[in-house]
């Protein structure tokens, strides 16, 4: 099965409206978001996304009563800052990475065959023991990563469960 990773939109529905576009045209069931959607709204374009939205809170999501009602209204999960789901056979634990140490303990538990982790804008896959890390990049045209460079390729990515290969999208 594939399905979709995305992280920090940071309000940007231009960059939004296409992945969905892309998690449409390929058939995914699932959308794992890392967080930092920042308005609420955000969420309800997920509306327009024919599989199932899950995701965790970012540091820069402060309007957390209507994610949660908006997450509700679209019938997707949102797991509060951390979750831990299945798909597929695999464990995959979801965290913003708003705290870089608590990042690396999830890895380092080697519990989960995948994290999921956003926060820095920055493309991440790392092979850590038998846990695959992923960060799609920020999804947000134009905004800076934590070392302050500006990111110019937007991006997501599309894992398969099946074997765990992945391809970075840009957006």
């Amino acid at each position: 099965m594939d399905i979709g990773i995305i992280s920090d939109t940071h309000d940007d529905l231009v960059n939004l409206k296409n992945a969905i576009k892309i998690f449409n045209e390929r058939k995914l069931s699932y959308v794992i978001h890392a967080g930092d959607y920042v308005f609420p709204g955000v969420v309800k374009e997920f509306n327009h996304f024919i599989g199932k939205l899950i995701g965790v809170f970012g540091n820069n999501d402060g309007e957390k009563l209507g994610l949660m009602k908006n997450f509700q209204e679209i019938g997707g999960e949102l797991h509060g800052e951390f979750g831990h789901i299945e798909l597929d056979g695999l464990r995959i634990g979801v965290y913003h990475g708003s705290n870089n140490r608590l990042t690396e303990v999830i890895i380092a538990s080697q519990i989960y065959d995948l994290v999921v982790c956003g926060h820095t804008h920055m493309k991440r896959d790392d092979k850590i023991g038998n846990t695959l890390v992923l960060n799609p990049g920020c999804a947000h045209s134009d905004f800076p990563n934590i070392n302050g460079k500006i990111e110019t390729e937007p991006s997501v990515i599309i894992f398969n469960t099946s074997n765990k290969s992945y391809q970075f999208v840009r957006l």
